[in-house]
């Protein structure tokens, strides 16, 4: 996956795209990588990088929602179980079988959650991920030895799904691309242009890395741009109503000894009455995450002082050592596109089903939605835009879905025996891994890893640049590695290794070097706390 090339295929092509889908995450990409594997023609556009936004900053659960449950919202539970189930299956080098605990501190709330996670183990019939079974207090701090025992009188393990979002991502996209989709990142969609009836019939778009302005003809375009899109439907009717209700949930991410083993913890109720996780994340752990409702949106969102401390509180609460800010090695803030649709205030109720909607000029907006339910939403999203076709002079015609047994770039059968996620291995690149040992041994100095607390070597940065359209330091070291997910000090600290290797490899000057160290160095401070 080379951006010039899809630059190539871009300006060499005459015919309108079957569709062109404005937006790089796990959306537009899981939409791309549907309609080219039907057999469309597909352009994807993004204004940053693929995953620049929300589908990065997950809580890294591929899973059904226990909340969701507790909810009553059994269809969307149902449809998520299946879809962690097909997830696992087609990337099993990235999505695995989690066990979680449920600390309890009585005999009733044990009994509660044990019968409430037997409708979760029925709801998910014939998935591969274990079964729940309640653990006595012994146990309990026997998987989880940091929990506070007056925490844990006993608990309830349930399994779900656990995945690394920006590598399942670039999986993704590299699927995309392989079934013949054209992908582009830093490519901005400034309008949306209309034929003499009204309809829209293509996107003006400039390449922000040459300034270069395009105008590009599409049969329909499709709005996947996440907490954007109320932007882009703004493109096709100004005083539309927005759709959205944003809030930006919180991670901070600690040392693995406040955390170690080889199980997660959920706290199904804290004081703000979400739900809490504490998760090992490459040999990490993460843990939250909050719901604050905000006014505004943007590509970088910053935590407020509230939310981290109420992170670090409820951690407190629960673990043996109490973390504090200053064991906090990076904080990570995303963004939730929810649908507006009932009558609450707080954004913690507000719909995670996904919306589409078709606009009398035919824009066709999907979002909401989660991770986890991704393949789906594409699904839906080009079926409908096949059948927003059917009544005009040449309308889209497809073959099936695909998807369903569709294996992701990097398919390894054999990596799905164990966690290459949680740990500190580098199994997450599947199929991908000889390869990039290969260039290791081909050039001795790329396989030794560049900082004593992160696991990224040479080979992994020469490996994103050539294979996975990174651009920027801040893509090979926010999403085609997690380092600055993980250790925002470390990460500034070989940004200027990896600025010199990428000036290297897509000969770029000494000037491009230092505004790219200027522009990491200050992106990294919000990512500290």
């Amino acid at each position: 996956m080379q951006r010039q090339q899809s630059l190539t295929k871009l300006k060499e092509r005459s015919e309108p795209w079957d569709m062109v889908i404005i937006g790089g995450g796990a959306t537009g990409v899981g939409i791309a990588m549907d309609a080219a594997s039907r057999g469309m023609d597909v352009l994807l556009l993004e204004q940053a990088d693929f995953g620049k936004g929300t589908s990065s900053r997950s809580t890294k659960l591929v899973h059904g929602g226990v909340r969701y449950l507790q909810q009553g919202n059994i269809t969307l539970v149902r449809d998520a179980l299946k879809e962690r189930t097909l997830l696992r299956n087609n990337a099993p080098q990235l999505v695995h079988d989690m066990p979680f605990l449920i600390p309890c501190k009585s005999r009733w709330e044990r009994m509660y959650y044990a019968i409430g996670l037997k409708v979760y183990d029925w709801l998910a019939t014939g998935n591969r991920f274990g079964q729940s079974h309640a653990v006595n207090q012994k146990e309990s701090l026997e998987r989880v030895p940091t929990i506070k025992p007056q925490k844990a009188n006993g608990g309830v393990i349930y399994h779900d799904g656990q995945f690394d979002d920006t590598r399942l991502l670039i999986s993704m996209a590299r699927t995309a691309d392989e079934q013949g989709a054209c992908l582009l990142n830093y490519f901005a969609v400034t309008d949306l242009t209309k034929d003499e009836t009204g309809e829209i019939n293509g996107v003006v778009a400039e390449d922000r890395e040459t300034g270069e302005t395009h105008s590009i003809a599409a049969r329909r375009v499709i709005n996947a741009a996440g907490p954007f899109c109320d932007a882009v439907r703004a493109m096709d009717e100004p005083a539309a109503e927005r759709m959205l209700a944003a809030s930006q949930g919180v991670h901070i991410v600690l040392p693995r000894r406040f955390f170690p083993g080889d199980i997660a913890m959920i706290v199904p109720k804290t004081s703000d009455g979400r739900v809490l996780f504490i998760i090992p994340w490459h040999n990490h752990a993460v843990v939250g995450t909050t719901d604050t409702a905000i006014d505004s949106v943007s590509l970088e969102p910053k935590p407020q002082a509230g939310e981290i401390e109420f992170l670090l509180e409820t951690a407190k609460e629960y673990l043996v050592e109490a973390p504090s800010r200053e064991d906090v090695l990076s904080v990570f803030t995303g963004i939730r596109p929810l649908v507006k649709g009932d009558k609450s205030s707080r954004t913690a109720s507000l719909s995670r089903d996904h919306t589409i909607r078709i606009s009398d000029s035919k824009l066709i907006t999907i979002t909401g939605g989660k991770w986890t339910t991704v393949r789906k939403m594409a699904e839906d999203c080009v079926d409908r835009t096949i059948a927003s076709t059917k009544n005009a002079a040449n309308p889209l015609t497809a073959n099936a879905c695909q998807t369903e047994s569709l294996h992701l770039h990097g398919y390894d059968p054999n990596s799905g025996s164990t966690n290459t996620v949680s740990g500190a291995g580098r199994g997450h690149y599947g199929s991908d891994l000889p390869e990039i040992e290969r260039l290791e041994r081909e050039k001795p100095d790329w396989a030794a890893p560049m900082h004593p607390d992160l696991s990224i070597t040479g080979g992994e940065v020469i490996w994103a640049i050539r294979y996975e359209m990174a651009r920027t330091v801040e893509d090979v070291l926010a999403r085609r590695t997690r380092c600055l997910f993980l250790n925002s000090d470390a990460a500034l600290q070989i940004s200027e290794t990896v600025a010199k290797m990428m000036a290297n490899e897509l000969t770029r000057d000494q000037t491009w070097i230092e505004e790219q160290l200027a522009s990491f160095q200050k992106l990294s401070e919000a990512y500290r706390i």
